[in-house]
Protein backbone atom coordinates (compact mmCIF):
# COMPACT_ATOMS: atom_id res chain seq x y z
CA UNK A 1 0.00 0.00 0.00
CA UNK A 2 0.94 3.52 -0.87
CA UNK A 3 2.13 5.36 2.22
CA UNK A 4 -0.31 8.56 2.48
CA UNK A 5 1.27 12.00 3.76
CA UNK A 6 -1.17 13.71 6.64
CA UNK A 7 -1.08 17.19 7.72
CA UNK A 8 -2.26 18.31 11.12
CA UNK A 9 -3.99 21.30 12.77
CA UNK A 10 -3.34 23.04 15.71
CA UNK A 11 -4.25 21.19 18.76
CA UNK A 12 -4.07 23.05 21.18
CA UNK A 13 -4.14 20.40 23.93
CA UNK A 14 -7.37 18.82 22.76
CA UNK A 15 -5.61 15.00 23.29
CA UNK A 16 -9.26 13.29 22.60
CA UNK A 17 -9.73 15.26 19.09
CA UNK A 18 -6.66 14.08 18.27
CA UNK A 19 -7.16 10.45 19.37
CA UNK A 20 -9.96 10.84 16.82
CA UNK A 21 -8.27 12.09 14.27
CA UNK A 22 -5.86 9.73 13.85
CA UNK A 23 -8.14 6.81 14.00
CA UNK A 24 -10.84 8.29 12.20
CA UNK A 25 -7.74 8.28 8.95
CA UNK A 26 -6.83 5.28 9.43
CA UNK A 27 -3.20 6.06 9.83
CA UNK A 28 -0.69 3.36 9.53
CA UNK A 29 2.52 3.53 10.84
CA UNK A 30 3.82 3.87 7.23
CA UNK A 31 2.20 7.02 6.67
CA UNK A 32 4.13 10.23 7.23
CA UNK A 33 2.51 12.55 9.67
CA UNK A 34 3.39 16.48 9.47
CA UNK A 35 1.90 18.54 12.62
CA UNK A 36 1.81 22.23 12.11
CA UNK A 37 2.60 23.57 16.05
CA UNK A 38 0.45 24.79 18.79
CA UNK A 39 0.60 21.42 20.40
CA UNK A 40 -0.62 23.45 23.54
CA UNK A 41 -2.74 25.91 24.97
CA UNK A 42 -6.45 25.84 25.15
CA UNK A 43 -7.67 22.59 26.68
CA UNK A 44 -6.51 20.79 29.52
CA UNK A 45 -4.68 18.00 28.16
CA UNK A 46 -1.33 20.01 26.66
CA UNK A 47 0.95 18.03 28.58
CA UNK A 48 -0.78 14.87 27.48
CA UNK A 49 -0.16 15.71 23.58
CA UNK A 50 3.20 16.49 24.33
CA UNK A 51 3.74 12.54 25.96
CA UNK A 52 1.39 11.26 23.02
CA UNK A 53 3.56 12.92 19.77
CA UNK A 54 6.31 11.84 21.66
CA UNK A 55 5.29 8.39 22.17
CA UNK A 56 4.03 8.30 18.60
CA UNK A 57 7.51 9.58 17.16
CA UNK A 58 8.93 5.98 18.57
CA UNK A 59 6.31 4.00 15.87
CA UNK A 60 5.21 6.56 13.28
CA UNK A 61 7.43 9.02 10.46
CA UNK A 62 6.24 12.29 12.51
CA UNK A 63 7.47 16.26 11.37
CA UNK A 64 7.08 18.42 13.92
CA UNK A 65 6.76 22.05 13.29
CA UNK A 66 6.89 24.69 15.83
CA UNK A 67 3.91 26.63 16.82
CA UNK A 68 4.22 30.31 18.49
CA UNK A 69 2.58 28.58 21.61
CA UNK A 70 4.56 25.81 22.00
CA UNK A 71 7.47 28.86 22.03
CA UNK A 72 5.90 30.24 24.52
CA UNK A 73 5.19 27.54 26.49
CA UNK A 74 9.18 26.43 26.17
CA UNK A 75 9.83 29.95 27.37
CA UNK A 76 7.55 29.15 30.55
CA UNK A 77 8.99 26.15 31.46
CA UNK A 78 12.71 26.80 30.84
CA UNK A 79 12.16 30.30 32.82
CA UNK A 80 13.30 32.90 30.35
CA UNK A 81 10.70 35.69 30.91
CA UNK A 82 12.51 38.38 29.37
CA UNK A 83 10.18 39.96 27.12
CA UNK A 84 7.61 36.98 28.29
CA UNK A 85 4.08 38.53 29.44
CA UNK A 86 2.78 35.54 31.56
CA UNK A 87 -0.73 37.17 32.13
CA UNK A 88 -1.20 37.35 28.56
CA UNK A 89 -0.33 33.74 27.71
CA UNK A 90 -2.76 33.17 30.15
CA UNK A 91 -5.34 35.09 28.30
CA UNK A 92 -4.78 33.00 25.34
CA UNK A 93 -4.56 29.81 26.68
CA UNK A 94 -1.78 28.98 28.81
CA UNK A 95 -3.74 29.10 32.13
CA UNK A 96 -4.85 25.52 31.39
CA UNK A 97 -1.37 24.55 30.48
CA UNK A 98 0.08 26.10 33.70
CA UNK A 99 -2.89 24.21 35.70
CA UNK A 100 -2.17 20.93 33.89
CA UNK A 101 2.29 21.06 34.59
CA UNK A 102 0.99 21.38 38.86
CA UNK A 103 0.53 17.88 38.36
CA UNK A 104 3.51 16.92 35.78
CA UNK A 105 7.10 15.40 37.42
CA UNK A 106 10.13 17.32 36.90
CA UNK A 107 11.46 14.19 34.83
CA UNK A 108 8.17 14.58 32.27
CA UNK A 109 8.43 18.15 32.46
CA UNK A 110 12.66 17.55 31.11
CA UNK A 111 11.04 15.38 28.38
CA UNK A 112 8.82 18.17 26.99
CA UNK A 113 11.16 20.90 27.16
CA UNK A 114 13.74 18.39 25.08
CA UNK A 115 11.24 17.80 22.88
CA UNK A 116 9.80 21.88 22.15
CA UNK A 117 13.37 22.15 21.82
CA UNK A 118 13.72 19.89 18.72
CA UNK A 119 10.61 21.08 16.73
CA UNK A 120 11.46 22.52 12.90
CA UNK A 121 10.77 26.12 12.24
CA UNK A 122 9.68 24.11 9.10
CA UNK A 123 9.36 21.67 6.43
CA UNK A 124 10.14 21.56 3.00
CA UNK A 125 9.33 18.37 0.85
CA UNK A 126 10.84 16.41 -2.28
CA UNK A 127 7.89 18.19 -4.25
CA UNK A 128 8.55 21.76 -3.36
CA UNK A 129 5.64 22.14 -0.78
CA UNK A 130 5.96 23.87 2.40
CA UNK A 131 4.68 23.05 5.89
CA UNK A 132 5.16 25.98 8.13
CA UNK A 133 3.22 27.03 11.34
CA UNK A 134 2.09 30.50 10.24
CA UNK A 135 3.97 31.88 7.37
CA UNK A 136 7.24 33.97 6.22
CA UNK A 137 7.95 37.31 4.70
CA UNK A 138 10.92 37.14 2.55
CA UNK A 139 10.47 36.94 -1.56
CA UNK A 140 13.17 34.61 -1.79
CA UNK A 141 11.59 31.76 0.40
CA UNK A 142 11.88 30.38 3.98
CA UNK A 143 15.80 29.89 3.47
CA UNK A 144 16.38 33.34 3.16
CA UNK A 145 14.07 34.42 6.50
CA UNK A 146 15.65 36.57 8.64
CA UNK A 147 13.60 37.22 11.91
CA UNK A 148 13.23 33.07 12.50
CA UNK A 149 9.73 33.80 14.77
CA UNK A 150 7.77 35.01 11.80
CA UNK A 151 7.66 31.11 11.17
CA UNK A 152 5.64 30.61 14.06
CA UNK A 153 3.79 34.23 14.50
CA UNK A 154 3.30 36.05 11.09
CA UNK A 155 -0.10 36.48 9.60
CA UNK A 156 0.54 38.30 6.50
CA UNK A 157 1.39 35.49 4.57
CA UNK A 158 -2.42 34.08 5.14
CA UNK A 159 -3.98 37.61 4.55
CA UNK A 160 -2.53 38.32 1.37
CA UNK A 161 -3.48 34.61 0.12
CA UNK A 162 -6.98 35.48 1.07
CA UNK A 163 -6.84 38.76 -0.42
CA UNK A 164 -5.31 37.38 -3.88
CA UNK A 165 -8.01 35.39 -6.85
CA UNK A 166 -8.09 31.54 -5.91
CA UNK A 167 -7.24 30.62 -9.29
CA UNK A 168 -3.52 30.03 -10.25
CA UNK A 169 -3.49 30.89 -13.85
CA UNK A 170 -3.03 33.96 -15.99
CA UNK A 171 -3.63 35.60 -13.23
CA UNK A 172 -0.70 34.09 -11.38
CA UNK A 173 2.13 36.29 -13.03
CA UNK A 174 0.48 39.50 -10.83
CA UNK A 175 1.08 37.31 -7.13
CA UNK A 176 3.33 38.42 -5.07
CA UNK A 177 6.36 36.20 -5.28
CA UNK A 178 5.75 34.53 -1.91
CA UNK A 179 2.39 32.96 -3.58
CA UNK A 180 4.83 31.69 -6.66
CA UNK A 181 7.61 29.92 -4.95
CA UNK A 182 6.06 26.91 -3.63
CA UNK A 183 4.09 24.36 -5.35
CA UNK A 184 1.68 24.07 -1.98
CA UNK A 185 1.71 26.00 1.40
CA UNK A 186 0.50 24.15 4.25
CA UNK A 187 -0.11 26.63 7.50
CA UNK A 188 -2.34 26.81 10.83
CA UNK A 189 -2.25 29.35 13.19
CA UNK A 190 -5.26 31.28 12.22
CA UNK A 191 -8.05 29.59 12.32
CA UNK A 192 -10.64 29.33 9.17
CA UNK A 193 -13.27 30.27 11.69
CA UNK A 194 -12.59 33.53 11.37
CA UNK A 195 -13.72 33.67 7.47
CA UNK A 196 -16.96 31.64 8.85
CA UNK A 197 -15.14 28.02 7.85
CA UNK A 198 -15.13 24.99 9.64
CA UNK A 199 -12.94 22.96 7.02
CA UNK A 200 -9.52 22.96 5.76
CA UNK A 201 -9.32 26.27 3.42
CA UNK A 202 -7.45 27.17 0.18
CA UNK A 203 -6.38 30.74 -1.01
CA UNK A 204 -3.81 31.25 -3.35
CA UNK A 205 -1.35 28.06 -3.22
CA UNK A 206 -2.02 28.17 0.92
CA UNK A 207 -4.12 25.50 2.82
CA UNK A 208 -5.24 26.36 6.25
CA UNK A 209 -5.54 23.55 7.89
CA UNK A 210 -6.29 25.43 11.51
CA UNK A 211 -10.42 24.76 11.94
CA UNK A 212 -10.82 26.38 15.31
CA UNK A 213 -10.05 23.56 17.70
CA UNK A 214 -8.80 25.90 20.27
CA UNK A 215 -12.28 27.97 20.37
CA UNK A 216 -15.56 26.22 19.05
CA UNK A 217 -14.40 24.42 16.30
CA UNK A 218 -12.37 20.81 15.54
CA UNK A 219 -9.16 19.26 14.83
CA UNK A 220 -8.44 18.26 11.24
CA UNK A 221 -6.14 15.77 9.56
CA UNK A 222 -5.76 16.21 5.80
CA UNK A 223 -4.12 13.59 2.84
CA UNK A 224 -2.17 16.59 1.72
CA UNK A 225 -2.19 14.35 -2.02
CA UNK A 226 -5.77 13.84 -2.23
CA UNK A 227 -6.98 16.93 -0.08
CA UNK A 228 -9.19 14.34 1.80
CA UNK A 229 -9.64 15.39 5.35
CA UNK A 230 -10.72 14.04 8.51
CA UNK A 231 -12.49 15.89 11.78
CA UNK A 232 -12.67 15.18 15.16
CA UNK A 233 -15.51 16.30 17.14
CA UNK A 234 -16.41 19.69 18.43
CA UNK A 235 -13.62 20.78 20.90
CA UNK A 236 -16.49 21.80 23.50
CA UNK A 237 -17.95 18.46 23.24
CA UNK A 238 -15.19 16.77 24.06
CA UNK A 239 -14.33 19.00 27.02
CA UNK A 240 -17.97 20.05 27.96
CA UNK A 241 -16.25 21.23 31.17
CA UNK A 242 -13.83 23.67 29.87
CA UNK A 243 -13.64 27.14 28.05
CA UNK A 244 -10.52 25.87 25.76
CA UNK A 245 -9.94 29.92 24.48
CA UNK A 246 -13.42 30.48 24.03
Amino acid sequence: MIPKTFVIGDIHGGLKALVQVIERATVSKNDPLIFLGDFVDGWSESPAVLDFLIALEKTHNCIFIKGNHDDLLLQWLTGKKVDFNEQLWFQHGGKATAMAYEKITPTEKEAHITFLQSLQNYHLDSQNRLFVHAGFTNVKGVEHEYFKPLFYWDRTLWETALAMDNQLSKEALTYPNRLKIYKEIYIGHTPVTKIDETIPVNKACVWNVDTGAAFQGKLTIMDVDTKEFWQSDALPDLYPNEKGRN
